[in-house]
């Protein structure tokens, strides 16, 4: 038996929850996996998974091997990327998450020069604006804006979202131009309701200026927990949008959306890279999290604001 290969064929099972689906992606046949994990089990006199008909499932033992594994597999990926010159460069697969316009807007366009730089890496990317486990999604990392809740989580801050509010020029044919954000809570108006991960249900906006501090909830006919789908809304006007300004400057420039109360301020909004604190920073991690801390100093600088 080959322990690397064991154990590899092991993290992946559990990774994927299937003997075949870990074949696959190892481009294995389903017999060896399976024959790898038992001659591992037998080498360890521990049962390592549970297997049913339908399902795999880590044992409470497995769960712990697994967590070493991860951590032995990823200093041995380390120790031969530093070996020679034809292996200088990280590899290997990494499992994200990050929210949808993020990667619409920024991070997919931005790809093609981060595998220029990193051709042997491999992503896995969740789209989504849901609260991702990490540890029980075994995701490496996500990139989450606003203020983390997780405490146990490890956080880098690598960007500051500018915020404003927008609106479809339809929109504000048919409803008005509000002057003040105190007339969002009108009965002629709406907004576009999000609802966050972490409440599931909208949240007010903090506005201010020289003078005054309001909290302007509003109204809504629509309520999504996608920031595509919140767009899209405001574009076919729905409701007025609070949006950062990476995702409303190209419907700024096509005339689609129109800034209201410029002369309001909303706080910043903190994105960051998060992953477990028990996660080995592998050097494809670390670069992955350093490209994006590069193309957010371009696009939502910490500390800075953007036009």
């Amino acid at each position: 038996m080959d322990r690397f290969d064991a154990m590899q064929a092991f993290a992946r099972v559990v990774e994927v929850g299937s003997f075949t689906k870990a074949a696959e992606t190892l481009h294995m046949s389903k017999t060896t996996v399976t024959q790898l994990v038992q001659q591992l089990e037998a080498r360890l006199r521990v049962k390592l998974l549970n297997r049913t008909t339908r399902k795999v499932n880590v044992t409470a033992d497995g769960a712990v091997y697994y967590e070493r594994v991860l951590r032995l597999l990823a200093d041995m990926d380390d120790a031969e990327t530093s070996l020679s010159d034809a292996s200088a460069l990280p590899r290997g697969r990494l499992r994200v998450d990050v929210p949808s316009p993020l990667a619409s807007l920024i991070l997919v366009p931005a790809l093609p020069a981060f595998y220029a730089r990193y051709p042997d890496i491999q992503i896995d990317m969740g789209v989504s604006d849901r609260l991702v486990d990490i540890i029980d999604e075994n995701v490496d990392c996500v990139v989450r804006g606003g203020e983390l809740t997780d405490q146990s989580l490890i956080a880098r801050r690598v960007g500051d979202l500018q915020l404003g509010v927008f609106a479809s020029p339809d929109y504000l044919k048919r409803n008005s131009t509000p002057a003040h954000p105190q007339e969002l809570e009108d009965s002629d108006h709406r907004i576009v309701g999000f609802l966050w991960a972490r409440t599931g249900k909208p949240v007010p906006y903090a506005m201010h200026n020289q003078s005054e501090h309001v909290q302007i909830k509003g109204r809504y006919v629509l309520a999504v927990d996608d920031g595509n789908a919140y767009i899209a809304a405001g574009l076919a006007g729905l409701g007025v949008l609070w949006l950062p300004k990476y995702m409303s400057r190209i419907h700024e420039e096509r005339g689609e959306l129109v800034q209201l109360f410029k002369d309001w301020r909303l706080d910043p909004m903190p994105l960051y890279v998060a992953y477990p604190p028990n996660r080995h920073i592998s050097i494809k991690l670390r670069v992955f999290i350093e490209w994006v801390v590069e193309l957010m100093a371009h696009h939502a600088p910490v500390g800075g604001r953007q036009g």
